[in-house]
């Protein structure tokens, strides 16, 4: 049962097939009021073998002075050679001088999430059997400001 607002209407719902663009910046404009603008920008760092081939990278963004680390790679027969933590080593420099407060980032992995501690990220949360049967992990870290690492 839904209820009618003061002016006596019925709201009707519908299902649409894309990700509507007024919604998010509706929503933004909320969020913005209360704690600033977004300010976002990408952050992508590529690691390019001698002959130009992409062997790795990072891909992100900066937010409310924060950096979301959404992808890692690094090619698997050049796994072990510390190019994923100069990856993000440089990503943390770069975010810190762009005025970023922390970062933060979500693996499927347990092994991936150890490594990110080892890097100084702590684990902040997780959602069991996201996928099915695994368990996604949310890992954070202190830049900089009042209360960094």
């Amino acid at each position: 049962m839904f209820s009618r607002n003061s002016s006596g209407e019925k709201p009707s719902f519908e299902i649409v097939a894309t990700e509507s663009a007024e919604i998010a910046a509706r929503l933004g404009a909320e969020i913005a009021g209360r704690f600033g603008p977004r300010d976002e920008s990408p952050l992508s760092i590529a690691i390019r073998d001698g002959a130009g081939a992409l062997i790795g990278g990072l891909n992100g963004v900066i937010h409310w002075r924060w950096l979301y680390i959404r992808h890692v790679w690094i090619e698997e027969s050049r796994r072990g050679e510390r190019l994923a933590t100069k990856l993000m080593e440089m990503a943390e420099e770069t975010a810190r001088g762009r005025g970023a407060l922390g970062a933060y980032i979500d693996t499927f992995d347990p092994k991936v999430a150890g490594f990110y501690e080892r890097l100084g990220y702590s684990p902040v949360g997780s959602i069991a059997d996201f996928p099915p049967g695994g368990r996604r992990i949310f890992l954070s870290k202190r830049l900089a400001g009042e209360g960094a690492k």
